[in-house]
């Protein structure tokens, strides 16, 4: 954070205000993580704070300190928009472009007055905010956010329950620190988040040991789904709607399921596409290893993004014509 960048936050928090803030549309880890986080922090100054998710969250999250404030846009839009419009400073996290929101929601975001604060780690950033604190460096906003709250000198404000959220966050988006951005300094954070009461066995136990019956059987039609092709280092499955309805599909249960074509020696892209009937569009994750950009991939043919080991897309045509799409392109890249 530059100096004048650093004079300016610290002055917009100098006095009471109403502060939102807000994360990206299905809100994953490091996005609740780094949102309550902050909120926790931002209480002990005195300020009137409320996160406001675009949609709900999944269950696997919803256990985070303070989840059970966090107001949902699309369950009660009057009231949010009631509340955006009468505050004074908002703050994104964990995304850099408004539509990201949704439509509607950025809809209502665009229409502001109030200065925008955006902390986030993605590739390309829009220009809607007064102060940018955006780094691709960085594996999680979580570890960002905890960079940007020590620039403030505000680390002292973390308490066991800022610490909980942020530790999940760099959890969730390091995959248990085994991704590339992990870092020492990750690590270093990390002791210092533990050593200020994290729980961490807890915090692994509820991510990764409470799956229900039906996720599991989820889990193993996407992998009986599973289709590779050697030639081009790629393995992908596919979830249709009727897939999802069979096996009492709930908000998270996809999480993680593209890592298991990742996983197969010799593979080193792998792809989720999934149903959304409702929404009209083929949700796609991508994953990668090495130096393949599914960033740049997602941008460039499937109306996504994010970053370079880790991406997601939609597709507006049929399931099948979006795998013949996606098996066409890698042969006509030749992804080798």
């Amino acid at each position: 954070m530059q100096t004048n960048e650093k004079e300016l936050v610290q002055n917009l928090l100098s006095t009471p205000k109403k502060i939102a803030i807000i994360p990206h549309r299905n809100p994953d880890g490091d996005a609740l993580g780094s949102t309550l986080g902050l909120y926790h922090v931002l209480k002990q100054l005195n300020h009137e704070v409320k996160v406001i998710s675009p949609n709900d969250f999944p269950d696997f999250i919803a256990w985070l300190p303070g989840s059970e404030t966090v107001e949902i846009f699309e369950k009660n839009k009057e009231k949010t928009t009631q509340f955006l419009e009468s505050c004074e400073l908002i703050f994104t996290l964990d995304f850099n472009a408004l539509h990201r929101t949704g439509d509607l929601m950025a809809e209502t975001l665009s229409k502001l007055s109030a200065p925008f604060i955006m902390i986030d780690h993605h590739q390309m950033p829009d220009d809607y905010a007064l102060v940018t604190i955006s780094d691709v460096n960085f594996g999680s906003t979580c570890e960002l956010l905890y960079n940007f709250l020590s620039n403030l000198e505000l680390n002292h404000l973390i308490n066991k329950d800022a610490a909980t959220c942020i530790y999940t966050g760099i959890v969730t988006d390091s995959g248990s620190f085994k991704f590339k951005k992990t870092t020492g300094n990750t690590h270093r954070v990390v002791a210092d988040l533990i050593d200020l009461g994290v729980d961490n066995p807890m915090v692994h136990a509820e991510l990764f040991s409470t799956n229900s019956y039906s996720r599991l059987q989820l889990l193993g039609r996407a992998l009986e789904n599973l289709k590779v092709l050697p030639e081009h280092k790629t393995a992908y499955t596919t979830l249709t709607q009727k897939e999802l309805y069979e096996f009492n599909f709930q908000k998270g249960d996809s999480e993680g399921i593209v890592n298991y074509g990742l996983s197969i020696k010799g593979i080193d892209f792998a792809a989720i596409f999934i149903e959304n009937k409702d929404e009209g569009i083929i949700k796609i994750s991508f994953r990668s290893e090495g130096n393949f950009d599914v960033n740049e991939f997602a941008r460039k043919h499937f109306n996504g993004g994010g970053h370079i080991n880790a991406a997601g897309g939609k597709s507006l045509v049929s399931l099948s014509e979006t795998v013949n799409q996606f098996v066409s392109i890698l042969a006509e890249e030749n992804k080798q």
